[in-house]
């Protein structure tokens, strides 16, 4: 099969490595991927979100399948495109992508289908939402409405923070996506991450992830995209986890298809877990990220297997065949980030890493210049690892991190903090 992955960061690394590891895969090009992919694959330069160069792209080079990684193309309808053009794809339609790209409609979804979540508010308007915000007080949530890029959600702590959201949001401060926004009841509880693929009728899931948001130690600092993660998430037991799928999951799937809207791809549901039992934080509409990474070093290549019976209905026919192992990924970001930080640092040592199916690094910012891997982003690479256990996992992927020669690079030193 010749294989097309639109996406540059280190979940479409990922996703490119597992492709490769199966038989099936004759040609695998990404697009446009980065300097860790050009390794493996072959990179192009393409537009990812105009669907009709995404179509001839495909069409040019014979493409059998094409992954789509992020959700821009996604909510752009290049998935729409590419399968009314006959071409087979991994990923859902812009309608059905609204799960991530609106909370709203998440919200409406959850409450057809009598899914757990968060109570909430929709506001169109600043006024009436700072009136909900001071009947229903502090702690709360101020979510805007469409795609911020991970950071349109405020959790505030007292009144005057979700008031000045609100100001931020309406005042354009995310763009369009702050125009409406959802304000939710505060839940504690402990968040994990539950991945299922969707065929449209059938849900099957295929792992489970706890992602590690905040910049330092202990879980503090300013938020991030996710500065590592780490499979399985003990916290969602397989009795949590087989509630979740009657209460939330497959009634979300139903729903979906009642509306016409079938929901095929991958469904990355964030979880608030208390007292035994999971509420809905949010829907993502592809895999996550750094939590990808650690899903592909588990699934190998079973995962091209998986997301074609996915793509081609074909999920009741489908079994995950689970090691009892466990994976972790150690983000490698940038000094400063997630506030400014500068690009163009040289990244020394990764030749002399081991890349196999027990330890791999997945590049997510990175270009070659002049013969050297350099960084080009905020979360530059995700050192990962597998093992029997999560703390030989751990110690696998620190061993690689000590490598690596890169002093305008910082990580995390206790990423799976939680489960060991």
């Amino acid at each position: 099969m010749n294989i097309l992955i639109l996406g540059s960061g280190g979940r479409e690394h990922a996703l490119a490595w597992a492709v490769m590891q199966n038989p099936k895969c004759d040609r695998l090009i990404v697009a446009p991927g980065n300097a860790g992919m050009a390794q493996i694959a072959e990179c192009a330069t393409l537009d990812i979100e105009n669907g009709d160069a995404v179509v001839t792209f495909a069409q040019q080079n014979t493409i059998d399948f094409v992954i789509i990684g992020p959700e821009a193309p996604l909510t752009k309808g290049v998935a729409d495109r590419l399968h009314e053009a006959g071409v087979n794809v991994f990923g859902p339609s812009a309608e059905a992508a609204k799960l991530e790209a609106s909370k709203f409609f998440t919200k409406e979804i959850c409450d057809a289908a009598g899914a757990p979540t968060a109570a909430y508010g929709h506001f169109t308007d600043a006024d009436a939402a700072k009136a909900y915000i001071r009947e229903q007080g502090a702690p709360i949530v101020v979510k805007a409405d469409g795609l911020a890029a991970g950071k349109g959600v405020i959790v505030a702590m007292d009144e005057q923070t979700a008031l000045d959201a609100i100001d931020d949001m309406f005042g354009g401060a995310f763009g369009g996506a702050g125009a409406e926004v959802v304000i939710e009841e505060f839940m504690d509880g402990e968040e994990a991450s539950y991945f299922i693929l969707c065929d449209g009728t059938t849900a099957l899931p295929i792992g489970t992830a706890q992602d590690h948001k905040r910049v330092g130690d202990g879980d503090t600092g300013l938020n991030t995209g996710g500065m590592g993660a780490y499979s399985p998430a003990p916290v969602l037991t397989d009795d949590i986890a087989a509630r979740a799928m009657r209460e939330i999951i497959e009634p979300t799937v139903a729903e979906m298809a009642k509306r016409g809207t079938p929901y095929q791809g991958v469904l990355y549901a964030g979880f608030m877990i208390k007292d035994g039992q999971a509420r809905l934080v949010e829907y993502n509409a592809r895999f996550g990220d750094p939590e990808c990474q650690v899903l592909m070093m588990r699934l190998g290549a079973q995962a091209l297997d998986l997301m074609l019976a996915c793509a081609e209905g074909r999920l009741d026919e489908a079994q995950v065949n689970w090691a009892n192992d466990h994976a972790i990924t150690v983000v490698m970001a940038a000094n400063g980030y997630p506030g400014p930080y500068q690009k163009g640092s040289v990244i020394k040592g990764l030749d002399d890493l081991p890349e196999d199916s027990m330890n791999m690094v997945f590049h997510a910012a990175t270009t070659k210049v002049d013969g050297e891997i350099t960084a080009t982003g905020g979360r530059v690479l995700n050192i990962t690892a597998r093992g029997d256990s999560l703390q030989e996992a751990r110690d696998r992927a620190y061993a690689m991190i000590e490598k690596i020669d890169w002093a305008e690079g910082f990580n995390r030193s206790d990423i799976g903090w939680r489960a060991l």
